[in-house]
């Protein structure tokens, strides 16, 4: 007797993927525009970073490279959006440990896999975040904002724009024994407005996106959050330094594509990434914002992201902060 079984039809998205990446492997990479999706919003340190990547790939590989800021929700937009996206190199995220790192102890529920639903590619960098006032404030130094937020227990605010942003001040919160309120935003530039008008007290912020402001005077930084100081900024004292003993936050960049991308074009692409870190572009970037050029194999950066995840997830909880 002849049994029949029912014939397994692959669903319509998966092979329609899974072919678009086979093609790709066909064709000489990169052979067409190359999009990088940025979890903030334009002018962040995260998208000045992938623009001036941008720049660099175009002039070496003969490609548009466009830069796609997809901002909000603490990065969940654009990482749901690269998630999804066919894995034929030609979309890729440029982010850092607020989507891969902070967020799953942030929040209870993430509607992507940090680990699962990404390929890693390579690291690109580590930066530092200048500790920020209103250029009008009265307060002049951590001290002085200490002293202030014990004066009036929960009337001070800080505004945060990223993970990285808040959990710097919730560990300021922490270890400086001060009771302050956060008020979240989209990104750091839209904090920073805000911190600008007078809406929000302090903040941290990436010094890329930080010293334009602190160097045009309408802001004061009043410390660097890492443990050493910064080039553009050499007179300006660590947290640790300005009294806060043991204090050190710095956040991270680093490359993804979508799920089951192929081995060949991530390992080009890997190759590509490396290769224009040091083209001028982003050499002067790095220069201009003190950060430090730091890349890897994709294997490398897989392992670098779990010791990160579980360094936030020790510092959040340090923090107490809840998820949300």
């Amino acid at each position: 007797m002849l049994t029949c079984f029912p014939r397994f039809r692959m669903p319509t998205a998966l092979a329609a993927a899974m072919l678009a990446a086979t093609v790709a492997q066909a064709q000489p990479y990169p052979a067409k525009p190359i999009t990088i999706v940025v979890p903030f919003a334009a002018g962040s340190g995260t998208d000045q970073q992938a623009r001036s990547m941008a720049q660099a790939l175009g002039a070496e590989y003969k490609v548009p490279v466009i830069v796609d800021n997809r901002a909000g929700a603490s990065g969940f937009l654009a990482a749901q959006y690269v998630a999804k996206a066919v894995p034929d190199g030609y979309t890729l995220l440029m982010t850092t440990n607020t989507t891969h790192a902070a967020n799953e102890h942030l929040f209870k529920k993430l509607p992507y896999d940090p680990v699962k639903d990404f390929t890693p590619v390579t690291l690109l960098s580590k930066g530092h975040m200048l500790l920020l006032v209103n250029s009008d404030s009265p307060i002049k130094s951590v001290a002085d904002l200490i002293a202030a937020a014990k004066k009036s227990p929960g009337k001070l605010n800080f505004g945060s724009g990223s993970s990285s942003s808040r959990v710097a001040s919730e560990s300021l919160k922490q270890m400086a024994g001060i009771d302050v309120v956060n008020v979240p935003y989209k990104s750091n530039p839209m904090a920073i407005t805000d911190l600008m008008g007078g809406q929000v007290d302090f903040m941290f912020a990436d010094a890329p996106t930080a010293l334009p402001q602190v160097k045009s005077g309408k802001l004061r930084a009043l410390a660097v959050s890492g443990n050493k100081r910064l080039a553009a900024v050499p007179a300006l004292p660590t947290v640790e330094e300005a009294g806060v003993k043991g204090y050190d936050m710095s956040y991270w960049t680093a490359v993804y594509l979508p799920p089951g991308a192929p081995a060949a074009i991530t390992n080009k692409l890997n190759e590509m990434m490396i290769k224009v870190s040091s083209a001028p572009a982003v050499v002067a970037y790095q220069a201009t914002t003190s950060g430090e050029a730091v890349t890897s194999t994709p294997e490398g950066l897989a392992a670098f992201q779990a010791a990160e995840s579980r360094k936030w997830g020790q510092v959040i909880r340090a923090a107490g902060i809840e998820p949300e």
